[in-house]
């Protein structure tokens, strides 16, 4: 049976081990102490299918089945709205988005605290919660089923490539046919660190808010309101009220944290679309969404590394793309035909970035 090391224990190193345990050997390896520190911890968590590139949209389209099957998405919503002076932008998110317009009137009957001088709006019912804690647990336990070995404050710290790949984590050392390379903002340094190339990944700081609910009003059935040209987004939160400054802000890979001066910026541009202003903030924390050149996923072997596979670059779609990414992912190292078309195929290999 094929033995796998899978270096990351967040929603992409879980859901490549769920897919891979059934017909292989499988050994996940988390830094941290806890899975799913990073990113996976500190998403929007939401579903919307036309959120993403051509290549991301497949997989969101290819993931809601699993999704629905765990019962993970709950209906949430997302309204789009706009002053006069944001036409362009608001054209941009409409057509990106696959929004229908709809009355201002309707939408300050959804969100109350909307300003009067919103006047088009824009609302999609595709938009939808995803339960990433249900998601997390499930992938970890359906690996486990499968008798899959998951093992954190597991710190990779050498590979070696002979017949095998080497891993060392301390003083141990670990045999593996192949390596999963799903270590999030750190997936480049890890590929550098086991002789690959690196892809040019990116992580990008997005840093957000929570705010005791607008006004005191019953926030749980509000949409996920976006600012013209993503400048900000809020949505519902525990009873409370999240907002993101929505910045992109590209840093070095690290244990992220919002910057003051970002929120304070982002809520400025989120107050004059509201009726009710920002005076209390509970709590903040930010996170890094990693993108590849092309804004798509990276999933495949790396060129000239035999037993090195990629699974990374999952920018602000890791949770919705899970299911269809490690499918791929899994059918890819056993060697088997994949269910995704050809071309989406190869618009995910990291054989792309050859020159």
């Amino acid at each position: 049976m094929t033995r796998v090391a899978v270096i990351g224990g967040g929603i992409a190193g879980l859901a490549a081990a769920a897919s891979l345990a059934p017909s292989a050997r499988v050994l996940v390896l988390e830094r941290e102490t806890a899975l799913g520190y990073h990113a996976s911890g500190r998403s929007a968590a939401m579903f919307i299918e036309d959120y993403g590139n051509d290549t991301v949209r497949v997989l969101n389209q290819a993931s809601r089945p699993v999704h629905e099957s765990l019962d993970a998405l709950s209906p949430r919503g997302l309204l789009a709205i706009a002053f006069p002076e944001d036409a362009d932008a608001f054209e941009a998110d409409m057509a990106a988005l696959g929004l229908a317009e709809i009355p201002a009137r309707d939408a300050h009957a959804r969100v109350p605290i909307l300003s009067r001088d919103i006047v088009r709006a824009g609302y999609s019912e595709n938009a939808q919660d995803i339960d990433t804690n249900r998601l997390l647990h499930a992938m970890a336990s359906e690996a486990r089923r499968h008798g899959a070995t998951i093992r954190t404050g597991a710190g990779v710290t050498k590979f070696e490539r002979a017949d095998s790949w080497h891993v060392s984590v301390g003083d141990e050392e670990i045999v593996a046919d192949v390596v999963i390379n799903a270590a999030g903002a750190w997936a480049d340094e890890v590929a550098a660190m086991a002789g690959t190339a690196r892809i040019g990944l990116q992580p990008y700081r997005r840093s957000v808010a929570r705010l005791p609910a607008p006004g005191g009003h019953d926030v749980r059935n509000w949409p996920l309101l976006m600012g013209p040209g993503d400048s900000w987004y809020a949505k519902p939160d525990a009873g409370g009220w999240i907002v993101s400054a929505a910045e992109e802000d590209p840093m070095e890979p690290m244990d992220a944290w919002p910057d003051d001066m970002v929120l304070a910026e982002g809520i400025a541009r989120y107050e004059p679309y509201v009726t009710e202003p920002v005076v209390r903030m509970e709590t903040s924390w930010a996170g890094l969404r990693t993108f590849a050149p092309d804004r798509a996923l990276v999933i495949g072997e790396a060129p000239g590394h035999p037993g090195f596979f990629w699974m990374a670059g999952q920018g602000g779609y890791g949770f919705q793309t899970a299911p269809a990414a490690a499918a791929l992912l899994a059918d890819l190292v056993l060697g088997r035909t994949p269910s995704l078309p050809a071309d989406v195929v190869g618009s995910l290999l990291p054989s792309r970035f050859e020159s």
